[in-house]
């Protein structure tokens, strides 16, 4: 009896072929893309995958684009303790491109990041980097243990604007793991999307607007940042990322002359492969039996989950199955997560989205034994 009545409690798994329609696209064969970057790559950001890659695994100077990396860290503190840095004259003694910065001035560590996305200040860089960790080469350090973190295994940061040194390179892959991370910080992501900022400064009391280097922010539709970089040594560097549809996307170009054009080229072409797929389970609702409870039963309900992006001819092989036992053992607390709706294409699993239960069912109180209480659930469950 006791196997049997185990039986009764297995999982039921119900597989459903997704009956939406996708505005599919057929996608013609087309030559190989050409892109003028010593270095390059195009990866969906919602999950690294690669769609176009160029020496992307090639160690190379990286410029401003090295600021990617200072600004999220700066932001990051910032999200803790967004101190005002009074600017001293260490701090902006730097050569390259500036955001006006001059000694005595105040202002908070995030509009110092502002500075450093838009107008690419190196002045502004500096100025986090010894006010977060006391000197440019301690900041490197920190650079250094995060870029370790997020598996940037060809990367080494020496200073916190860019500038050149022989220790100091990355690669494109690199810089699309770096670029992915950041844009996932709202608080970068915003700025880093603003054509025009006006930033606060303290001292003195004032805002100076500032206007982004970033030009494909105004010459491609979806454009969302990330940033631009040039030395001799590097050549042209730029970071962009794109959003249309549900689709995320990063490309990366390292030493290209014509890296607008060829961003927009990169771009064109990941939207062309990937359409967005919405997860949204939130009208699924459906009435479980519970054992042992004040109540006979339990509504439990789907939830919005994050939309994926995925390739058109994958679209029809995708799967959407429901995981939820057969019943469930009081008590249950409202919100509680009982099961899950898996979204999966052959075996691999694309997203998840919670099923949890409507509302709280205590446990009954009463002296009768666990036998008895299966065989009266089972009665009256048929």
């Amino acid at each position: 009896m006791v196997v049997l009545l185990k039986k009764a409690a297995i999982t039921f798994l119900i597989v459903l072929f997704f009956p939406f329609f996708f505005p599919m696209m057929a996608i013609a064969d087309t030559a190989p893309l050409q892109v003028s970057a010593k270095s390059a790559i195009l990866i969906n950001a919602d999950d690294g995958r690669i769609l176009y890659a160029k020496n992307e695994n090639e160690r190379r100077p990286m410029a401003s684009t090295t600021k990617i990396m200072t600004a999220l860290i700066t932001l990051e503190t910032a999200a803790v303790n967004n101190k005002v840095v009074t600017i001293t004259d260490k701090m902006v003694r730097v050569e390259g491109s500036s955001m006006g910065l001059r000694p005595g001035d105040k202002l908070s560590l995030r509009a110092l990041a502002e500075g450093m996305l838009l107008v690419s200040g190196n002045d502004a860089a500096n100025s986090a980097a010894i006010a977060i960790s006391g000197s440019d080469q301690a900041f490197a350090v920190l650079m250094n243990k995060r870029a370790k973190e997020l598996n940037m295994t060809n990367t080494h940061f020496v200073t916190p604007s860019g500038l050149d040194d022989e220790n100091h390179y990355t690669t494109a892959k690199d810089l699309a793991i770096l670029a992915a991370a950041a844009m996932h910080n709202p608080d970068f992501a915003e700025i880093a999307s603003q054509k025009v900022m006006a930033v606060q400064f303290v001292n003195p009391d004032q805002t100076r607007k500032l206007k982004n280097h970033n030009k494909l922010l105004s010459m491609y539709d979806g454009c969302i940042g990330v940033k631009t970089g040039f030395t001799k040594k590097s050549g042209r560097c730029l970071v962009s990322s794109a959003q249309r549809n549900g689709v995320n996307l990063i490309a990366v170009t390292l030493n290209d002359p014509d890296d607008w054009k060829d961003h927009q080229k990169l771009l064109d072409y990941g939207f062309s492969k990937l359409t967005g797929y919405k997860i949204d389970d939130s009208s699924y609702a459906v009435k479980i039996p519970i054992v042992g409870g004040v109540a006979d039963s339990v509504v439990v309900h789907g939830c919005k989950g994050n939309d994926i992006a995925v390739e058109y001819s994958d679209v029809s092989g995708i799967k959407r199955t429901v995981e939820l036992s057969s019943f469930l053992y009081a008590p249950v607390e409202e919100g509680q997560t009982v099961g899950c709706i898996r979204y999966t294409l052959n075996t691999q699993t694309l997203a998840t989205t919670d099923l949890v239960a409507a509302a709280t069912v205590a446990q009954e109180k009463t002296d009768k034994n666990i036998f008895q209480k299966w065989m009266e659930w089972l009665k009256n469950l048929f």
